[in-house]
């Protein structure tokens, strides 16, 4: 890794990080549709992302070095591996450690050659999958677990996948290998008749597999393991699938030092060591593979990603039954698509109603609250004490620890007991919720990503919106609404259209619109402006409104106790209206080590001189408050005793 480390820092590319220039380069990965991201107050232009070889820079210098190239059009669309192109690219430092540098491409896209005649087969049997599965969450599904083509899959499905615990069904594995190499092998029988030649019919067919499905560290990692059983076969010298791990492992990390650190290598690897290791001690048998896979595999998740989900064994073990017909018949449908769609498409319905089992298990396990351990560092440790007393047989401190960790996970759950305002923590925008009681609540923008919002308001236990106010038309404000309208009622809708003086009361809440007064301004100045008011509260929030249209509120809204401080925090602030509404509590929502320099220094000191308490989810995480006569208690998601929580 060093050596490779060396040369990638050294490259002649490096001279030409900040400027732009023409680049010549060979794809290695097919492009794949960048999740939609939210740039300030916009959306990010639809880009696709992949890898590249960069051979020939500014037209003189020669090499052949890895960079991952990110490309704002859709000219990029449909190329395959292999192929060449030009661009005009912006070289910038790359966090990814595999590649050279990060290319950032316009429109300028030009190709210098046709991809070969076996990756357009390949392409071609892919495209066949895509189109005999059909639409929907199913459709998606089966072409992701036979082939892991997840192009068809939603952000909202995969997010269900992530979540139930079955994300692994849709990338190629061991199990895809296992499932595919025994049906080739059962299939030889019929065409020849010694064992050596059934062998190497299967071997080519898992290489043509491994092209088919392209390269991965799970995949890469399964077939050094399908290569040594396959050769231990052969020899008839025992087939023990321990040392084929450990010879896998090697061969990968040999092979490309830099799925040593790769995460997706260092799951599939446990998973393995899972089912060999603990899956025989198991009973009953049939909860073997998934308890033994999540045990090895949680506390490397827990420190990745900062949870793991309880129902995601039950999940494994009721979607257990439908794994192999969909892998073994959507093998075959992929393999005639190209000859005989239809046909394809008769042996996908055959296996419709199996996808249908999983996503709708997805969906379902989905829902139930995930376990949460919020420091990687300890969650990974606590994981890792706990796994170790249930393999080395020492169950009755494995329980001891347990319920130790559930009745921690009781007392410091977020948020716990009553609330009547929680900001949500969704990165760099704004979400206020107001308890209703009874899952509802009126909701004060949607932040800019539909899974953080859902997320939030799934913790909150919210299923019902009478109210939401979407403030102004920018995408941190905006963007996440697909994510807050997910499995929830929404009543009325105020956006845009709403002018000072516009009154409503819901449940026991008054609200007030202050602002936009119906002349034209900038979207941060047309923000909806409301004052809410109960026996408990005052709360003021403004959206993303600026000192031109906060100068004309001064002497209108008075003393509040709670102020949800305009645009992030930013330094456009009328002082004045600060120091007329002398809050309390300042919440400030904005995403942590952002770009725009929010919360302003000079706003903080200004909160502080008000008397103000000053709460902001990049440090303090999500916040509930609770009020009792004007007197305030919150509770922040973000302490330093806080290692774990339910949502």
């Amino acid at each position: 890794m060093s050596l490779r480390l060396a040369a990638l820092g050294n490259s002649k590319i490096q001279s030409y990080q900040g400027s732009t220039t023409e680049v010549t380069l060979q794809l290695s990965t097919d492009p794949v549709k960048v999740k939609p991201k939210v740039f300030g107050d916009n959306f990010a232009p639809t880009s696709f992302s992949f890898l590249g070889q960069a051979l020939l820079v500014d037209q003189r210098h020669q090499m052949r070095i890895p960079v991952r190239v990110i490309a704002a059009t859709n000219s990029v669309k449909g190329l395959l591996p292999g192929q060449k192109i030009v661009v005009q690219a912006k070289v910038v430092k790359s966090k990814e450690r595999r590649v050279a540098a990060l290319l950032i491409v316009g429109k300028k896209v030009t190709v210098i050659n046709e991809a070969s005649q076996w990756a357009r087969l390949l392409a071609h049997i892919r495209q066949g999958l895509r189109v005999a599965s059909g639409g929907g969450d199913a459709g998606a599904l089966i072409p992701g677990m036979v082939i892991g083509d997840t192009s068809k899959q939603s952000e909202e499905f995969k997010n269900e996948m992530r979540r139930s615990g079955l994300t692994h069904l849709v990338a190629v594995s061991g199990a895809n290998f296992a499932i595919v190499s025994a049906f080739v092998l059962w299939g030889m029988q019929f065409i020849f008749r010694r064992t050596n030649y059934r062998l190497l019919a299967t071997a080519v067919a898992l290489a043509a597999f491994i092209a088919l499905v392209r390269p991965s560290p799970s995949v890469l990692r399964a077939a050094a393991m399908a290569a040594v059983l396959l050769a231990a076969h052969a020899s008839r010298r025992g087939r023990d699938s321990l040392p084929a791990l450990g010879f896998a492992i090697a061969a990968v990390v040999l092979l490309d030092p830099f799925q040593a650190r790769d995460p997706g290598f260092a799951l599939s690897v446990l998973a393995t060591a899972g089912l060999l290791l603990f899956a025989p001690r198991i009973k009953p048998i049939i909860l073997a593979a998934p308890i033994a896979a999540m045990v090895f595999c949680s506390p490397l998740i827990i420190a990745l990603s900062g949870y793991i989900s309880p129902m995601s064994v039950l999940a494994n073990v009721l979607a257990a039954p439908a794994v192999t017909p969909i892998t073994i018949v959507g093998f075959i449908a992929a393999l005639i698509a190209p000859i005989t769609p239809l046909g394809a498409q008769l042996l996908v319905a055959l296996i419709k109603p199996f996808a249908f089992w999983v996503t709708a298990i997805a969906e379902w396990t989905a829902r139930f609250p995930v376990f949460t351990l919020r420091t990687g560092l300890y969650g990974f440790i606590t994981a890792l004490i706990l796994i170790a007393l249930l393999v080395w047989g020492r169950r009755k401190a494995a329980a001891a620890l347990l319920v130790l960790i559930l009745a921690f996970t009781w007392l410091q759950r977020f948020p716990a007991g009553d609330w009547q305002i929680a900001n949500c923590d969704i990165g760099q925008g704004d979400a206020l919720v107001l308890n209703l009681h009874n899952k509802r609540a009126i909701v004060i923008d949607v932040g800019p990503d539909p899974e953080l919002i859902d997320r939030c308001l799934h913790q909150l236990g919210i299923k019902e919106i009478p109210l939401l106010i979407l403030t102004h038309s920018h995408a941190d404000h905006v963007g996440g609404l697909a994510g807050a309208e997910k499995r929830r009622t929404i009543g009325q809708t105020w956006y845009g259209n709403m002018y000072a003086g516009t009154t409503a009361q819901i449940g026991e809440y008054h609200i007030t619109v202050h602002w936009p007064d119906g002349d034209g301004y900038s979207p941060n100045n047309s923000s909806i402006a409301t004052t809410i008011r109960s026996k408990d509260f005052t709360l003021f929030a403004a959206g993303d409104l600026e000192p031109l249209a906060q100068e004309r509120l001064v002497g209108k809204i008075g003393e509040v106790d709670i102020y949800k401080v305009s645009h992030h925090g930013s330094r456009y602030q009328d002082f004045q209206l600060l120091t007329e509404l002398s809050p309390q509590l300042a919440i400030i929502s904005v995403g942590a080590e952002n770009t725009f320099g929010h919360p302003a220094p000079e706003v903080l000191t200004a909160l502080e001189r008000t008397g103000a308490r000053v709460l902001r989810t990049d440090r303090d995480g999500a916040v509930a408050v609770h009020a009792t006569e004007h007197r305030i208690t919150v509770q922040r998601a973000k302490r330093w005793t806080r290692l774990f929580s339910w949502y």
